[in-house]
């Protein structure tokens, strides 16, 4: 569906309930499309799929001493 920049200043409830009911509403501005209305979707936390070193350290199993390690990568650094 397409919404023009003033429909979602006057009609924003009536865009929100087709989002809400899965659709996609492409809202434009002087004929060009501007941006895109869709629904939101919660991420689910996969803590089986672990990053090396993102989350809270204390948590990451894969490195014990963080401060040794972060001082290996910034040797070339500085």
């Amino acid at each position: 569906m397409k919404a023009t920049a003033k429909d979602l200043r006057f009609h924003s409830r009536e865009l929100l309930n087709t989002v809400n009911r899965g659709e996609e509403v492409i809202i434009t501005y002087r004929g060009k499309p501007c941006a895109k209305l869709i629904p939101y979707e919660e991420r689910k936390k996969n803590k089986k799929n672990k990053v090396a070193l993102f989350g809270i350290w204390k948590e990451n199993d894969m490195v014990e001493d963080v401060d040794g390690y972060v001082r290996d990568l910034r040797k070339g650094r500085f």
